[in-house]
């Protein structure tokens, strides 16, 4: 069983490429070198390699805030790279597992979202994001969209690493407490894109749509931040003191939803996949780490 990963050396492909795969599945995760998600004709080439069962995508543009000025960076990367592969995807009779995002939502509603919540981005990035979702909707009819919040991992650029690092620098840490959403991590995410992957491709009726998922459990930014400082102090490393602060005192060119959290319903029913809490996977993670700045 061959499938093909994009964005494999972003903190979701890390972790698929670390997951516990079946012995008889082979992962390619090919380089951009190798794999241009914006030209049809290298896509094109890659499809027609080998007979691929499934396709996931994780690439995508996420420097939110540099997207307000990089226009067209974000809508080619997150709405014409996915558009083309899941069309490619599509005539190879292969599914797909996109990624996507809570920004696709205003953020404006008091309950978790749902899968079937009107769609209402307040930024370029979560604009983009959206129309990548209608792109591989139009394109691909076995696919499952996935949305996911909050993001961090012991790899790359994050949240968890930034929080670390400044901790160990400063006294205090000023943290924005009125957005709030469901930190999730990589490795969590990864275990459940395995488990939509093989389904799809090993059952041609299996569940397609949208669907969520994120760690279990919510907090504000301010309160992830403390708990990962109270896990770093617990590991003998230097903590910062989090001071709560409100979105308008941390002023940033693209707008954030202040509410980024994701029912998981639909996902815990159709696919069987219960979200871990949180907390418990920030533990697993800061034993990775050390709790050290990395």
């Amino acid at each position: 069983m061959d499938i093909l990963v994009t964005g494999g050396t972003g903190q979701v492909g890390i972790e698929l490429l670390r997951q516990p795969w079946p012995g008889e599945v082979r992962l390619h995760a090919p380089a951009r070198a190798e794999l241009d998600l914006v030209d049809p004709v290298s896509v094109a080439r890659v499809m027609a390699s080998r007979r691929w069962d499934a396709v996931i995508s994780c690439g995508a543009y996420t420097a939110v805030d540099k997207a307000e000025s990089e226009v067209a960076a974000a809508w080619a990367a997150n709405a014409l790279a996915p558009a083309i592969l899941a069309k490619a995807a599509a005539g190879a009779g292969a599914p797909i597992v996109h990624l996507s995002t809570d920004y696709v939502f205003a953020g404006d509603k008091p309950e978790p979202y749902r899968e079937d919540d009107p769609v209402g981005p307040i930024s370029v990035y979560g604009a983009s994001k959206e129309g990548g979702e209608q792109a591989v909707r139009t394109a691909n009819p076995r696919h499952v969209v996935l949305r996911t919040a909050w993001v961090v991992s012991p790899h790359r650029a994050n949240f968890l690493k930034t929080m670390l690092r400044l901790g160990a620098e400063r006294e205090e840490l000023r943290v924005v407490a009125d957005q709030r959403g469901c930190p999730t991590f990589a490795a969590d995410l990864a275990g459940a894109v395995r488990t939509i992957a093989l389904r799809l491709a090993r059952e041609p009726d299996a569940p397609a749509g949208a669907f969520h998922f994120v760690g279990a459990g919510e907090a504000s930014w301010a309160d992830f931040a403390a708990a990962i400082m109270e896990g770093a102090a617990a590991r003998g490393f230097r903590a910062a003191r989090i001071v709560p602060i409100t979105t308008a005192e941390y002023p940033t060119p693209a707008r954030r939803p202040a509410n980024s959290r994701l029912s998981t319903e639909k996902l815990r029913r159709e696919y069987g996949i219960e979200p871990p809490p949180w907390r418990h996977s920030l533990s697993v993670a800061l034993d990775e780490t050390g709790g050290a700045p990395g």
